[in-house]
């Protein structure tokens, strides 16, 4: 009796709950499929929600759920205790008029050479975009009345279009290998592809050039530079300087060189961050090995050390000085802008080797919220604790392709499963120590540079420049300002060599300050002079400079 009365209760539970019921159209796919299945509530019932999802405040509602096996013409049910963000579960969601929408994030299945079997979303040409990814599908959006005990159905219809690849022009041209190293890792074929920036004079002249590789999140094709004026409706701002940044590189009033953006999503986020990984393989021998030589040799490079210069913001201000340090004889220079944690210590606003918990700081009854961005005013953007919620929501396993699940894929080791380690529970947010020390020994850059300076030294003088503003919007300055601290100890007695690099900080700038450049002039356009003249003073004697 008991039995049968604790299983009414369930029942009646449920039945007093909100719920989707969503059904995989037998129509869109002919076989099973595999994934996360996503549902957007929105209240801006105009629109599709898919695209409303976003940090902080203006974000709409998701609740997500893994699906295995998934038959066309089958439902899945959500209900009740199914986690979302930023409400917790959808026993949460009041009743309402909104706008809903389900997707499913589709996973294919890796095996890889540690002998891992793993599901992941692979990229197909969107950057780890699971609101717009080929093959993803999706519900027409509809706006529903949601009740206390409503049952709202869903039925997915829709496939996510493909991706026009990007069209060689008189300046840009791309390029796209298959790493061998790489589908070595994963077990099937991984492809490495840049977009190349040519100068006015390469298809009429023999001259070799210097690179600058511009590392970035994935572009899928070089966006900085505009071949055809602005065409209004407010889109001045960008296109206007990327415009103005062609005409300047077309009229002979720059130095002549290669730039170069190069894409290498992964299946756990839109870049790779340039290094060697347990969770994503060997990117960085790739990229060094395999795809930069490629275009050296295709285009014309120098290709000697001192040639070739790295610069980047943000994600790829990072990759920007990691690619630097961890391959310092083949790089001659690196510029990284506001780059992402450089020293774990001030990991934005956790001391990743003392603190106990990512989200709070804990006292013996107070606990203080951490936080991962601040706006202009100083409002906060986001809080970790809601960030990283989201990300879970998204996808488990560190599969949401978002930006502390690319931390956890790159600088941590794998799980019992083959998965990235989480270093903080996300649903308590609670460090593990391990985890933080295989952080520390393998990508803190400060710390590495500490470490392997007697060694480091002598490669990397002169070669490294970071700017930073001091109201970084995601609290990257103070990790900057320790890395700053190490190098600049290098000019004491028996610390040596001395770094000979740089640190710019501007004053209450927030992310991404680029520093200090001429007003009104494009950022490309300063820094291809920067580049040139810092190439040209490195220059061995009799090194050929008819690129000036």
């Amino acid at each position: 009796m008991r039995v049968i009365i604790l299983a009414l209760i369930a029942a009646l539970s449920l039945a007093a709950e909100p719920g989707f019921q969503i059904r995989l159209s037998p129509g869109i796919r002919p076989a099973p499929v595999d994934g996360r299945l996503i549902v957007v509530v929105s209240k801006k019932l105009e629109g599709e929600p898919r695209f409303q999802v976003s940090w902080g405040l203006e974000t709409q509602q998701i609740f997500g759920m893994d699906v295995d096996g998934w038959k066309p013409g089958d439902t899945v049910e959500m209900r009740g205790n199914v986690m979302g963000a930023p409400l917790h579960t959808l026993a949460d969601l009041p009743p309402g008029k909104y706008n809903v929408q389900a997707v499913l994030n589709v996973y294919q299945t890796f095996r890889r050479a540690d002998g891992h079997v793993l599901k992941l979303h692979p990229d197909h040409g969107e950057g780890q975009r699971w609101n717009r990814s080929p093959g993803n599908l999706y519900s027409k959006p509809q706006q529903v009345e949601v009740a206390a005990t409503s049952l709202t159905r869903l039925e997915l219809t829709e496939v996510m279009p493909a991706i026009d690849p990007p069209k060689d022009t008189k300046y840009i041209r791309h390029v796209r290998i298959e790493s061998r190293l790489l589908t070595q890792f994963w077990g099937r074929p991984v492809f490495l592809s840049a977009s190349v920036l040519v100068p006015r004079d390469f298809d009429d002249s023999t001259q070799r050039y210097p690179v600058a590789f511009f590392q970035d999140h994935f572009s899928g094709d070089f966006r900085g530079f505009r071949e055809t004026p602005p065409t209004g409706n407010g889109e001045h701002g960008f296109e206007a300087i990327a415009y103005e940044f062609y005409q300047d590189w077309t009229s002979g009033r720059l130095p002549r060189m290669l730039l170069v953006v190069t894409d290498h999503a992964t299946p756990y986020y839109d870049d790779s961050y340039g290094v060697n990984t347990a969770n994503a393989g060997p990117y960085g021998d790739a990229l060094t090995q395999e795809l930069y030589p490629v275009i050296e040799k295709q285009f014309r490079a120098i290709g000697e050390p001192w040639s070739r210069v790295l610069f980047g913001g943000s994600t790829g201000g990072w990759m920007t000085l990691a690619q630097q340090i961890f391959y310092p004889e083949y790089f001659g220079g690196a510029w990284g802008f506001c780059p992402d944690p450089v020293d774990f210590h001030a990991f934005q606003q956790t001391d990743l080797y003392t603190d106990k918990n990512a989200y709070f700081d804990q006292g013996p009854f107070e606990r203080f919220p951490k936080m991962v961005g601040r706006l202009r005013n100083d409002h906060v953007l986001a809080t970790m604790e809601s960030f990283s919620r989201q990300e879970v929501v998204l996808g488990s396993r560190g599969r949401s392709g978002g930006q502390l699940d690319a931390f956890h894929a790159t600088f941590g080791p794998t799980d019992a499963e083959g998965y990235p380690a989480k270093l903080w529970d996300s649903e308590t947010g609670a460090i593990d120590p391990e985890v933080a020390k295989y952080w520390r020994e393998h990508y803190d850059l400060t710390a590495l540079l500490e470490r392997d300076w007697e060694r480091l030294g002598p490669k990397l003088q002169g070669k490294l420049h970071v700017t930073m503003g001091t109201k970084d919007t995601f609290y990257l300055d103070a990790a900057a300002h320790r890395m700053e601290q190490f190098l600049e100890s290098t000019k004491q007695p028996g610390k040596g060599p001395y770094y000979g690099g740089s640190f710019e900080f501007g004053d209450n700038e927030p992310h991404c300050y680029l520093g200090k450049i001429p007003e009104g002039m494009p950022f490309m356009t300063h820094f291809v002079r920067v580049f040139a003249e810092y190439m040209k003073n490195r220059a061995p004697k009799g090194a050929d400079l008819g690129w000036q």
